[in-house]
Parts: C-alpha cells; sequence; structure tokens
C-alpha cells in the first residue's frame, strides 16, 4: 500500500504560518505512518490548533471530547490527588497522541493532562476518531503500540519515583524533555519542577545545583538550558535508558 513519506497540512490550515513548517510538513510521527488511503480519510476531520504553556488538555473524571497529536510541544500525563498535588507519570510529544482512552472503549480521562511549553498539534473529536477508527487498521495499530509504550514509560516512571534521588531524576526528566521538545533551553520553575517529581522545591534546588555543578545544565530562576547532554545522562538514573531500550526493543519486533 502507497505510503506518503511526508504528508501534507489538512487544507483548512495555512502552511505559511504553521509551526510544522513552512512547506506544510507534518511533525506528528503516527500521522506521518499513515498510508493514503488512512490519511485521507483522518486528515479532513482534525483541526490545526496552537497550544499555551500550561493549557489543560483533559482533566480527571471529565468526558473526552477531542484527541490530540501533537506536532510539537510536550504534554505531560500527572495524577492528581485531594489535597492538589499532582506528580508526572509520563510525557509525551509528535511520537504520540493525547486521548487513549476512547481508544479502548472509555469516555473520560483519569489523568489531568497539561501542555508543557507552547505547541501544535491536530485536533479532532473522538466522534469523527472513531466513526473512521475501523477503517483504519494502521491508525488503529500505531495507536495500540502507543499506548503499550506509555504504559510501560509509567510503569518504570512509578519506580524510578520511588527508588531514585532528586538529582538523578530530574536529569532523566531533562533527557525525557529534551527528546520531545528537540530544544536546550527549557522555560521551568523550581515549583513546576517540584510538582512533576512529587517532591519539594528546596529538592529540586539542590537537585539542580548539583547538575550545575557536573555541568550538564546551566540554571537560573525559571530556566533551565542543557549545556552537556552526555554529562546529563552519565547524571541520570538507569530509568531513561530502561525506557529507551525497551522502546528500541518493540520497535524492532513490530518492523
Amino acid at each position: 500500500m502507497a505510503r506518503d513519506a511526508t504528508p501534507r497540512l489538512p487544507r483548512r490550515s495555512n502552511p505559511s504560518s504553521d509551526r510544522a513548517g513552512s512547506d506544510g510538513r507534518v511533525g506528528n510521527l503516527i500521522l506521518r505512518s499513515l498510508p493514503r488511503k488512512e490519511s485521507s480519510q483522518l486528515f479532513p476531520l482534525m483541526e490545526f490548533v496552537r497550544l499555551k504553556l500550561h493549557q489543560v488538555l483533559h482533566e480527571p473524571g471529565e468526558v473526552i471530547r477531542s484527541g490530540y497529536f501533537l506536532n510539537d510541544g510536550l504534554g505531560s500525563l500527572l495524577t492528581t490527588h485531594p489535597d492538589g498535588k499532582t506528580v508526572e507519570v509520563a510525557l509525551t510529544g509528535r511520537e504520540g497522541f493525547i486521548g487513549l482512552p476512547v481508544i479502548f472503549g472509555f469516555k473520560t480521562s483519569a489523568l489531568r493532562v497539561v501542555t508543557q511549553g507552547e505547541g501544535t498539534a491536530y485536533r479532532v473529536e473522538v466522534d469523527s476518531l472513531l466513526r473512521i477508527l475501523s477503517q483504519c487498521p494502521e491508525l488503529e495499530t500505531q495507536l495500540q503500540r502507543f499506548s503499550m509504550v506509555l504504559g510501560m514509560q509509567s510503569t518504570q516512571l512509578a519506580a524510578c519515583n520511588r527508588l531514585h534521588d532528586v538529582a538523578e531524576r530530574l536529569a532523566r526528566w531533562l533527557l525525557m524533555s529534551h527528546d520531545r521538545i528537540g530544544m536546550d533551553a527549557l522555560p521551568l520553575t523550581q515549583e513546576f519542577l517540584a510538582q512533576m517529581l512529587g517532591t519539594r522545591r528546596a529538592s529540586v534546588t539542590g537537585a539542580a545545583g548539583s547538575l550545575q555543578k557536573a555541568g550538564s545544565i546551566e540554571y537560573s530562576r525559571g530556566r533551565v538550558r542543557i549545556v552537556n547532554r552526555g554529562k546529563l545522562e552519565e547524571e541520570a538514573c538507569d530509568c531513561y535508558a530502561a525506557i529507551e531500550r525497551q522502546k528500541k526493543r518493540w520497535q524492532e519486533e513490530a518492523n
């Protein structure tokens, strides 16, 4: 079956102004993998949208009305507690899809999903997606595979948050974010990092200072810049490498 090597944006978008690129090329990896026949069914149903920093896409317990194929940017999946505290349990970027519960017949989200930086996405209404899903076997397969990757990542992060110190976890988080955002400089406050890692602000300050002293990052109020990724990988716990190994293993098995 013929595939478009690099699909174009839906006609409703203005390619000259899209963050996907001036030539209108699609960034989301699931969308890029689709055969032409499936792309032609899905793309007319989607809307190109710009996402703001800390925009809430889904809330726990609320009905999921739209799914998002991130084109760039970063989405955090957070578990929330009655006292309002949150802990990040997964990250996703252009490799995935936000709204996976609907693929398996569920209507609500168990997690809060928040953007961590500006970005773009293709938004699709759930009813429209489900209406064509049975006619798009490659799309369905890609979404199911991504759900397994995200579940594996969540399991690893649960162990990470329990077993590893804050500096190791911070290094791991920065590596995962860097993979998805692709920029060395990240706008991150102490409060935000404390929420993501489920720890105190003072602990984040100490961890960031440790990584800066090691020469892997530069840290100032509200901003982190990765200056030596190799050193950052050395400072990270084994969880980052474990996640990447499993992703690569599954990718090879699927090909």
